[in-house]
């Protein structure tokens, strides 16, 4: 019997951290795969994540617009809100035999209480981290609506059974993201010109001879002085004056500060050396990443690839607090001088080792094969 499995992908990141996955999912005999984009993932503001999905040959089955404009802390309440309406009628309609949801963002957890409520089994992938903030409280309601627990890393294993969890409910199958990370460092050449593929806004930069990459986001429980943090490291790095590729914010809290800093910089101060994306396709942003001097900001890709890769990172306040981090990692405050210095270190230091933190790079199939053998179920025994 084919195994319909539903998989909601409600942003820009969390493509890249289940791509491989939908790929072992579609191509499985035993699985069907029903792809549901719902979120940023379909707002061009953000991204249109939606296009690089269709263009990597996936069928979407539903799209769902849930995004309230406000982007601050009730918006997204009410986005989450709206989603759960509507994700409940699509996984309705569609009648899956389990439904997965990935990872931490906010309105993630709207895909799990609408299958938790309908009695359709929840898969949670990438549990059992800690981040601090709006995000380690939604990865943590996600695993307890959860039924079959697919993770990261042995910390996040131990972590999602000292939380009640059966040992036999949790996988440890790295993350899906490293799968494409492998792939890129089996194949590190640059081999396009992001200015001429990409498009975007601001100078032609001189990249060929040595860039830093810059993706910084709101911290949800800090939204309002997402404006003053992104303007310190926008005067860091205009002060450098090193090429650089900034990259967009996602949907956030705070995420409208964010960006209303990095335009007002763009337009008075005009730098020289940025040249600003809202997106790319996961593996030529990793392509990007490994042949860059250093990546700047608080972005996760930054603990989770950067590590597996080596690339230098400077990791910027409390975005990632407490994420099991490499060696490839160097934590600061928003001060001025702190980022400066922790960008040149980074850029000197040519002592970092990769590490696998985050698994091996066969992720996809293990989670494949997994939806395809583990015994579904919507009610579960915790342990305590």
């Amino acid at each position: 019997m084919i195994r319909k499995i539903c998989v909601v992908v409600t942003a820009r990141p969390s493509y890249s951290r289940i791509k491989t996955a939908l790929t072992a999912i579609k191509n499985h005999p035993k699985l069907e795969l029903q792809l549901v984009v719902a979120g940023s993932a379909l707002l061009g503001k953000y991204g249109n994540a939606v296009d690089y999905i269709e263009n990597d040959g996936f069928t979407i089955a539903e799209k769902v617009f849930m995004v309230l404009e406000g982007e601050n802390p009730t918006a997204m309440a009410k986005t989450t809100g709206l989603g759960v309406m509507e994700l409940s009628n699509v996984l309705f309609r569609l009648q899956p035999d389990a439904v997965v949801t990935i990872a931490d963002r906010f309105e993630t957890i709207a895909t799990s209480i609408s299958a938790a409520y309908q009695n359709i089994p929840l898969i949670h992938v990438q549990g059992g981290e800690i981040t601090g903030n709006i995000d380690e409280k939604v990865r943590h309601a996600n695993t307890k609506l959860a039924d079959l627990h697919l993770v990261s890393s042995e910390e996040a294993f131990n972590r999602v059974v000292k939380m009640g969890e059966q040992s036999e409910k949790v996988f440890n199958t790295g993350c899906p993201s490293i799968d494409i990370a492998k792939r890129v460092k089996e194949n590190p050449k640059l081999d396009f010109d992001p200015l001429e593929k990409y498009g975007g806004v601001g100078e032609n930069i001189n990249w060929q001879n040595g860039y830093v990459v810059v993706m910084q986001h709101p911290v949800t429980t800090e939204y309002d002085s997402a404006r003053k943090d992104v303007v310190k490291t926008l005067e860091v790095i205009n002060e450098l004056d090193i090429p650089t590729f900034w990259f967009w914010p996602n949907v956030d809290a705070g995420s409208d500060g964010t960006s209303k800093g990095i335009r007002s910089f763009r337009e008075t101060q005009k730098p020289k050396n940025i040249h600003f994306f809202k997106s790319m396709e996961p593996e030529d942003f990793l392509k990007l990443l490994v042949n860059s001097k250093c990546l700047i900001g608080n972005s996760s890709v930054g603990i989770r690839e950067c590590s597996y890769l080596g690339v230098p990172v400077v990791n910027i306040g409390t975005r990632q607090n407490k994420r099991q981090r490499g060696n490839n990692v160097v934590d600061v405050d928003y001060d001025k001088n702190n980022i400066k210095e922790a960008i040149l270190e980074r850029i000197e230091n040519k002592n970092i080792l990769p590490e696998k933190i985050y698994g091996d790079g066969d992720a996809g199939k293990k989670i494949a094969d997994i939806l395809a053998s583990a015994n579904l179920e919507f009610h579960k025994t915790i342990t305590y």
